[in-house]
């Protein structure tokens, strides 16, 4: 094996590492983030609901 299989290999190897990082770490924001978004789409319908006649 020469030396630039031997530096591809550990590149694909790390890369998968930081894929793998990265996809643990946006499992755990995506909850906290999907509730945010349920929380501001039942606000914006709680208050466009409160005006009545709509917008002028």
């Amino acid at each position: 094996m020469s030396k630039n299989t031997i530096v591809t290999i550990l590149a694909v190897i790390g890369g998968i590492v930081v894929l793998g990082w990265a996809l643990k770490l946006a499992i755990k924001l995506f909850v906290p983030l999907l509730l945010i978004g349920v929380g501001v789409a039942v606000y914006l319908a709680v208050k466009d609901n409160k005006r009545i006649g709509g917008p002028r």
